[in-house]
C-alpha cells in the first residue's frame, strides 16, 4: 500500500510540476517581493555535492544543470519524460527539498521518466550533498522564490 501512495503521491508531483513549467517567465516585474534570502548552503557540501553530480547527474541533465538538448517536457517514444535541466531553467526548484530527495531515492515515478532509484546505491549524505549542489545552480530570485516553498512545506 505504502508503494502505491508513493506511486500516486510522485505522479502527482511530476504532473504539476511539468504544468508550472509552461515555458513563461519565472517571475514578472513586481511579482516577488524585495525580501533578500541569504543562501544557506554549506561550501563543502556544495563541492561535495558537485562530485556526486558529475558522478551520477550529468550524463542525463547536462553540464551545470542545464539538461540536454531538446525540450525536457515532451515524451519521447517509449512516452517518458526526457531528464530536465535541474538549473531554474525548468521545475526542480518547485520542490521542497524532501520531494527532491525522494525522487533522488526512489527514481521517476513508473511510466513518467526514466531516472532510476539512487536509494541503496548513493549514501543519504550524497543525495543531501547532491541537492545542495543543484540548489547553488539557481539564481538569487528563483532562490528566494524556492525559500518560500519550502518554508510553506515545513508548515505544520
Amino acid at each position: 500500500m505504502k508503494s502505491m501512495k508513493w506511486k500516486i503521491f510522485a505522479t502527482l508531483v511530476v504532473g504539476l510540476g511539468l504544468a508550472g513549467c509552461d515555458g513563461t517567465p519565472l517571475v514578472q516585474s513586481g511579482d516577488a517581493d524585495e525580501t533578500v534570502v541569504e543562501r544557506k548552503l554549506d561550501p563543502t557540501q556544495v563541492t561535495r555535492g558537485k562530485a556526486v553530480y558529475e558522478k551520477v547527474c550529468l550524463e542525463c541533465h547536462g553540464i551545470g544543470g542545464k539538461g540536454q538538448p531538446g525540450d525536457w517536457r515532451i515524451r519521447d517514444a517509449d512516452g517518458h519524460f526526457p531528464p530536465p535541466p535541474l538549473d531554474d531553467s525548468a521545475h526542480a526548484w518547485h520542490h521542497p527539498t524532501a520531494v527532491l530527495l525522494d525522487m533522488i531515492r526512489e527514481g521517476s515515478p513508473q511510466g513518467q521518466g526514466k531516472m532510476p532509484a539512487w536509494k541503496g546505491k548513493l549514501s543519504e549524505q550524497e543525495m543531501l550533498d547532491g541537492v545542495a549542489y543543484i540548489k547553488s545552480l539557481w539564481s538569487d530570485e528563483v532562490y528566494a522564490l524556492w525559500w518560500k516553498l519550502e518554508q510553506k512545506s515545513l508548515e505544520p
